[in-house]
């Protein structure tokens, strides 16, 4: 594995980065020059003059790390001091740096967590520690649609109706955050580089599935509006397969239309839905229920070591088939007989903010 550094280190983060550097080799990466064949880019970049780093492919991690005068006061101070600085740095994730007193990483799910600065080895270890696994991590966001949907499904069924009305209810237990504007923060040229980059539409929070049959289930779409799900292989998409070999899943679509993206999340639900026949849905929210099992590592979303995560949690779990499973610094996976049983099941334990540790 390969690291570089990008971006102009200020003299206040020399330590910082050498000592970053020195971790990650530690660790067994090696540092290179050529930015073409890093797998982890670290992007020094200056609050109010952020300069993007525009990798040529989505397996390369990026993580965008600036100089915070302070520990932010609160969850919201920290989302909107950190979350600016993600977007228009194109990154994976934000470190921010209060040199002496934290390190605070933050995720496009609106997560984020500090790990206090003793400046011993062990911090910057832990540091290493946790960029690597993501940067290390593989992402399955390439679909494949088949316009073979059987002409009855081309409208929907009882079972899509079910994802519209969830999504509805969603909504107004006020789990539907709104999509964050990138943009209000991206020019044209990279908005369009981010969205080829990651094949989005936009930044939208959470996701919806039903089982089907015992192959195939319905799944809300990337980046739209969850409360108002309505076109077939638009808003919503029938998963049919997981092409491993090219890190792909597979749709089947209406005929005749242009289809968007299914959630990122497919491949976490496609494998919990192959080993549980008896689960019938999930709905993943970006909230947090006290007490859940949850995962180590704040893996991407996408990814199949996230997937692989939380399949191993629902595998233990005492009813798989109505687990609840905590995403580290992320949110919840929640398995059920179907979306309504869910809601009903959760909604008097839901917190609405994410406890980050």
């Amino acid at each position: 594995m390969r690291f570089a550094f990008y971006g102009n280190v200020s003299d206040t983060l020399s330590t910082f980065a050498d000592r970053l550097s020195a971790a990650l080799v530690a660790r067994g990466y090696e540092r290179t020059e050529d930015l073409g064949t890093a797998n982890l880019v670290c992007n020094f970049v200056d609050r109010e003059n952020v300069r993007p780093y525009r990798r040529e492919s989505a397996t390369t991690f990026c993580a965008a790390i600036y100089e915070g005068d302070a520990p932010p006061a609160d969850f919201g101070e920290a989302i909107s001091d950190y979350y600016p600085v993600l977007v228009r740095a194109l990154s994976n994730v934000s470190v921010r740096v209060v040199p002496g007193t934290e390190v605070r990483f933050g995720t496009m799910e609106q997560g984020n967590y500090a790990i206090a600065d003793d400046g011993s080895d062990a911090f910057y270890a832990t540091l290493a520690e946790r960029l690597a696994p993501l940067a290390e991590s593989h992402l399955v966001i390439d679909n494949i649609w088949n316009p073979d949907l059987e002409p009855e499904l081309w409208n929907g069924d009882e079972i899509t109706e079910s994802l519209t009305i969830a999504g509805q209810r969603l909504d107004a237990m006020n789990l539907l955050p709104a999509p964050f504007p990138i943009e209000k923060y991206l020019d044209k040229r990279d908005l369009e580089h981010v969205k080829r980059l990651y094949s989005i539409g936009g930044l939208s929070y959470g996701n919806l599935s039903a089982r089907k049959d015992a192959t195939r289930f319905w799944m809300s779409a990337s980046g739209v509006d969850k409360s108002n799900l309505k076109d077939i292989g638009r808003d919503m998409l029938l998963v049919t397969d997981y092409d491993e070999p090219a890190q792909a899943m597979v749709m089947s679509v209406p005929p005749g239309i242009e289809p968007r993206r299914v959630s990122v999340d497919a491949i976490e639900h496609w494998k919990v839905y192959m080993e549980h026949p008896s689960v019938g849905a999930i709905m993943h929210v970006h909230a947090w229920v006290e007490g859940v099992d949850a995962t180590e590592i704040n893996y991407p979303c996408g990814t199949a070591e996230l997937a692989d995560a939380v399949a191993d949690l629902v595998r233990i779990q005492p009813d798989p088939a109505h687990a609840i499973i905590g995403l580290k610094n992320h949110g919840l996976t929640i398995t059920g007989d179907t979306l309504e049983e869910i809601l009903e099941r959760v909604e008097p334990h839901i917190l609405r903010h994410i406890p980050m540790a």
